[in-house]
């Protein structure tokens, strides 16, 4: 499953396979095929980018995301927190996703984290997102997880969340790039601090 995961930069991911999902794109360049469906947790910019999803989608793609994203993308089917949807072999759960005393991601905003549950693995992707209580109720095999702060996960708060959910492979993202991305080094730093039985794969921007 993890050479199936690609990360495209700053939150944005694919799942390559049947369904073809697309995470939050943002700056991304078309593919041949258009994703069966596009998950979009929140209305920031950097996430919910009409412009990237015009660019991608097709005629049958589905996209998900919250209501706030719905009254910027039409067609958007609207989950609320801990509803699922099935696709194919798919089964998509919307997680909250806030930050406790944050403004940027303020826990009335409704932003989303997604569990898909695809071939046996299930993949918890995090959003933007701090540590809340709802996370204790999941065990996902795949953690997809910002580790830059600004409202989001800190690099020390991404540690505490590897160690709670204990997963089989850690995947991090919104470092490398600019601004308040995470730097490389906050990247190596976080690969040689988790413990346990847990693997931290750096993925290459593709």
């Amino acid at each position: 499953m993890i050479d199936r995961i690609k990360w495209q930069g700053h939150g944005s991911f694919v799942i390559e396979g049947a369904p073809f999902i697309q995470i939050a794109p943002w700056r991304v360049v078309k593919r041949d095929s258009s994703p069966d469906v596009i998950l979009i947790g929140h209305d920031h910019y950097d996430h919910c980018s009409p412009a990237d999803v015009a660019k991608i989608r097709g005629e049958q793609t589905m996209i998900i995301g919250n209501e706030s994203v719905a009254r910027i993308i039409r067609g958007t089917i609207v989950l609320r927190e801990w509803q699922s949807i099935s696709l194919e072999r798919a089964s998509i759960t919307a997680v909250p996703a806030y930050s406790a005393g944050d403004r940027r991601h303020p826990r009335d905003a409704g932003g989303l984290g997604f569990v898909i549950s695809l071939d046996f693995f299930d993949l918890y992707y995090v959003g933007d997102s701090g540590i809340v209580p709802e996370m204790a109720h999941l065990r996902p095999d795949i953690l997809i997880l910002p580790i830059d702060g600004y409202g989001r996960l800190s690099l020390e708060e991404a540690l505490r969340l590897v160690e709670m959910l204990e997963p089989r492979w850690a995947i991090p993202y919104n470092w490398g790039g600019v601004g308040e991305e995470a730097t490389q080094l906050d990247a190596q730093s976080f690969k040689s601090q988790v413990r346990g039985a847990t693997e931290v794969v750096l993925l290459p921007i593709t």
